[in-house]
């Protein structure tokens, strides 16, 4: 079975493919608070994208990080190429701006079936640019408030499963390691762990085995209302991870 490497090494400023494969990144900025290194991600990211409302929190909160820079000067530095949804969310004003700076505005008002940030992956997937590169997409505000938008966007990672999606919030990061692949995730101690995770997603599990942490699987079931590994600790720079099942991945990344 073939082999997938991962690493968090856009959480640097100058991601090392001696952390894993060169990865060509796209950001999606969803309607949720900011993490804080978001700047970090705009730098990495050869396309951004606001998810509908996402362009609000990047209009209001991005200044924030910048408090000796004026708001109007971060706002017109940080211009995103695209905002697309079903544009219930993003304000008049905002919209306007960001059009007067140049943004494309997609409206997709008539597609109720899927998420804004499906919309936004679906429009990452067919532009003839990226086809034949190695793309991974970094989603900024994945996490927290509504659980029901937390639910959606692990279900687009289900739904696009081929695709390297990485959900982000200030405090942990998660993407699914697909059971058609064998993983090697590179650990960077110093911005990321100790705590992670291993769920089953889709069904059970009936055999996981890892290597690099506090309390591994060894052929071990994982299900919803049995076993799942939480609160799990990494020990080493290298966790290794095989399952029958899909599995999200998540640790936690720490604070400056």
């Amino acid at each position: 079975m073939e082999l997938k490497i991962y690493s968090s090494s856009f959480l640097l400023p100058a991601p090392s493919v001696d952390n894993g494969p060169a990865l060509t990144y796209v950001l999606i900025v969803l309607n949720r608070n900011l993490p804080r290194f978001t700047p970090l991600l705009w730098e990495h990211a050869k396309l951004r994208i606001c998810a509908d409302g996402g362009a609000n929190r990047l209009y209001d909160e991005l200044p924030l990080l910048f408090p000796y820079e004026a708001a109007l000067t971060v706002r017109n530095r940080y211009k995103p190429d695209l905002i697309k949804g079903d544009m219930d969310s993003v304000r008049d004003d905002v919209l306007k701006f960001y059009k007067d700076l140049g943004t494309e505005v997609v409206d997709a008002s008539h597609d109720q079936d899927t998420t804004d940030l499906h919309k936004c992956i679906d429009y990452i997937r067919d532009l003839p640019n990226l086809k034949n590169q190695n793309i991974c997409i970094l989603v900024a505000g994945a996490l927290g408030g509504r659980f029901d938008h937390e639910i959606g966007n692990i279900n687009v990672l289900c739904l696009f499963s081929s695709t390297r999606i990485i959900l982000l919030s200030d405090d942990c990061l998660i993407q699914l390691l697909p059971s058609s692949h064998h993983h090697e995730i590179r650990i960077l101690p110093a911005i990321e762990g100790p705590h992670c995770g291993l769920i089953p997603i889709g069904g059970s599990s009936k055999s996981s085995t890892t290597t690099g942490l506090q309390w591994n699987l060894s052929d071990t079931e994982m299900r919803f209302g049995g076993l799942i590994s939480t609160s799990n600790i990494v020990t080493g720079d290298i966790v290794t991870v095989k399952s029958d099942s899909d599995l999200l991945w998540t640790i936690s990344i720490k604070k400056a």
